[in-house]
């Protein structure tokens, strides 16, 4: 072999080797994967019920109201390499996006769990409160924490059960919140509570919350009244974004008749204590979980709706909501089954 000859083999070598040392080196992205999915209206093998109901009548269902996640694939202390990347470009179902898009930098995986976990028992305090309130199922309004030096400090107690401000009837948290707003920073308040069997009235003098909001310094809370009882839960799934579907689930669970009519739907979306639905992450994976598992129908948040476009499969029906409300006037359609209405559904198309 020639010299010069020689020399190209070399290089070749050489080049090969940098380009396996190269796509072996970690890589600042994460993969995106539809993720499992499981259904509101049943029972996840060694969990039991995803929603279990106690303490009132609950009714028979059918179908699916189907929850989705997202897998994602080089996490905080999980290693992905150019050949892992490569291989979520090539996979249409996949999305590979930078680290810092879906995880802060520096957070671990630790942090990462605690805070999925705290976002899940939001989502599921949240989905309760806005199904009952849809259901006009009365509620209490808990003080869950007090400020330090706050007005409220001393005088106001964590577990005290708010039954009216200013002598007016408050029903839910924001009701609390917009009684005290309402005031001037400096006015005086009276709240009435619930504590130990007793029912105080307590008198207050609001401060300056910030930006001229009047406020005693109480974090009011929506808790289930007894004796209803309401458990949600689902091992391994974290985030906010199953709140609509929880939501929804508990309400077929709680009225007569079958919210689907047997269908297969699926969703996604958080949910607020007052029932707006809010947008979510990796809703292009979660259509093609939701359409591998068997839905036809799949109820979108509005704001996701521009990120749907060109990623719907084949088969499945997508169909924007912004509320709870909506959801359930959608369900209600497509399962009466009168076509006009059925056309007239808002889309996401």
């Amino acid at each position: 072999m020639g010299r010069r000859a020689s020399t190209l083999t070399f290089a070749a070598a050489v080049v090969v080797l940098l380009t396996a040392i190269a796509a072996l080196l970690p890589v600042p992205y994460v993969v995106l994967m539809p993720g499992p999915t499981s259904n509101t209206l049943g029972s996840v093998e060694g969990q039991g019920e995803v929603i279990s109901v106690s303490g009132r009548k609950t009714y028979p269902t059918s179908g699916h109201l189907q929850l989705l996640t997202v897998s994602v694939r080089g996490g905080p202390g999980a290693r992905m390499d150019l050949f892992d990347a490569v291989r979520g470009w090539l996979d249409s179902a996949d999305a590979v996006v930078p680290r810092e898009s879906v995880y802060p930098e520096g957070q671990t995986r630790e942090q990462a769990r605690q805070l999925n976990a705290e976002e899940m028992a939001a989502s599921q305090s949240n989905a309760t409160t806005a199904a009952l309130h849809y259901l006009e199922i009365p509620m209490d309004v808990v003080v869950q924490a007090v400020l330090k030096d706050a007005p409220a400090e001393g005088v106001v107690r964590a577990g005290d059960v708010i039954v009216a401000v200013d002598g007016e009837a408050v029903a839910d948290p924001e009701a609390v919140r917009a009684a005290i707003s309402a005031h001037e920073p400096g006015d005086t308040v009276v709240v009435t509570v619930e504590r130990g069997g007793e029912r105080l009235r307590l008198t207050l003098k609001t401060v300056d919350g910030g930006g001229g909001r009047a406020m005693i310094g109480v974090t009011p809370s929506a808790r289930v009244r007894a004796p209803l009882k309401v458990d949600i839960k689902l091992e391994d799934v974290g985030g906010p974004s199953a709140g609509m579907m929880f939501a929804l689930g508990l309400i077929d669970k709680l009225t007569p008749g079958e919210l689907t009519g047997g269908a297969f739907v699926a969703g996604t979306g958080t949910i607020s204590e007052q029932g707006e639905v809010g947008p979510i992450g990796g809703i292009q994976q979660k259509l093609v979980g939701a359409r591998r598992a068997g839905a036809t129908v799949f109820l979108a948040p509005a704001a996701n709706c521009a990120d749907t476009r060109g990623a719907v499969p084949d088969g499945l029906r997508v169909v924007k909501v912004a509320s709870l409300e909506e959801a359930v006037t959608a369900l209600d359609t497509l399962r009466e089954g009168d076509a006009a209405k059925v056309a007239a559904l808002p889309s996401c198309a």
